[in-house]
């Protein structure tokens, strides 16, 4: 079909195969015409500036150079860049804000696998399941019916910090769970708390009255070491810190001195420096767990961003505004 607009596909190439499947790639090639050979990991090819001449959708991911006032000088048709990932913030440049593109993201289908990650996590530490994992592999024994004290989720409270796209995907998935959920977040008002069904209480109070507190707020200026040595001073004996969205937001010195005292327990699929170092004490901490940055998309769970853009791009073509459309003020405010 001659008249379908034009696409370019912006990424690494590597990841296109899994962000796109077969099955993806045809439904999105009945909506635009795109040429699944031809990928742009820089702006500045002959082949690339040919395309771009007549590109109306950008369709982004992982591997994606920055879209700078060049680029879409070389691109005058550019109508909308749709992203295959989360986060835009290293990709747009202000001229994409000031040329008045419609912009979207694949960031509410990566917050699915990074919620369930959370979910698993949160049950886990309150059965108290790495200690005791640990101390069956060094006894090679326990005791049939022996009660476990301590364990157990029913009426723990749950510390969610950051009502993101993530952290209200924890608080829904939470729900079906005897727990009580509490929210920090300056952003939220009470009515939204309501909805959300959850306490809503200031940072201190999460920390001192949460048994599991998990971080989901964004990365910014504001937020560096939100977690620090303050805070977590405040979290009560045997709780659990779990962070999965970016090591800034706490105090990494501060939180292995209270693991290195017993005093807390923590699971952690993000740190800063990420990777840690060889050396990080964090290794052989037995009350730490450590992942790979791992909560987000992998393997399978990429074609649910693929689908998330073609979703996003059928309603843009039916006249119908971005379900998961952003704005330049979101950018600080979401993770």
């Amino acid at each position: 079909m001659a008249d379908r607009p034009a696409a370019l596909f912006a990424l690494g190439a590597q990841h296109l195969p899994d962000l796109y499947p077969a099955r993806s790639m045809h439904r999105l090639q009945q909506l635009v015409r795109v040429d699944q050979t031809v990928v742009a990991e820089r702006f500045d090819t002959g082949e690339i500036r040919t395309a771009l001449a007549s590109t109306e959708f950008l369709i982004t991911g992982w591997g994606c150079p920055p879209i700078t006032a060049a680029v879409l000088d070389a691109a005058p048709r550019l109508r909308a860049v749709l992203h295959t990932a989360g986060s835009v913030k290293a990709l747009l440049s202000p001229a994409c804000w000031e040329r008045g593109l419609a912009i979207t993201s694949a960031a509410a289908a990566n917050a699915v696998p990074v919620a369930e990650y959370t979910l698993a996590a949160i049950l886990f530490a309150g059965k108290n399941v790495f200690r005791l994992r640990d101390r069956y592999h060094a006894s090679r024994h326990f005791t049939l019916a022996e009660v476990q004290s301590g364990v157990g989720n029913y009426g723990r409270t749950v510390g969610v910090i950051g009502a993101s796209r993530i952290g209200r995907r924890v608080i829904e998935l939470l729900r079906p769970f005897d727990v009580e959920v509490s929210l920090f977040d300056p952003y939220v008002d009470a009515a939204t708390a309501a909805e959300l069904g959850v306490r809503q209480v200031d940072l201190d109070t999460l920390l001192r009255t949460s048994d599991v507190v998990s971080v989901h707020a964004p990365a910014n200026p504001r937020t560096d070491r939100l977690v620090g040595a303050e805070q977590l001073a405040l979290m009560r004996d045997g709780a659990t810190l779990i962070n999965t969205a970016r090591g800034s937001l706490v105090d990494t010195a501060a939180l292995i001195e209270h693991l290195e005292a017993g005093r807390l327990y923590a699971v952690l699929d993000v740190t800063e420096p990420e990777p840690l170092s060889a050396g990080s004490a964090l290794w052989e901490l037995p009350n730490a767990f450590l992942t790979p940055h791992i909560a987000g998309s992998h393997g399978n769970e990429l074609a649910r961003m693929g689908d998330c853009v073609i979703d996003e791009l059928e309603r843009f073509l039916a006249g119908r505004p971005f379900a998961h459309a952003i704005v330049a003020s979101d950018l600080d405010r979401v993770a």
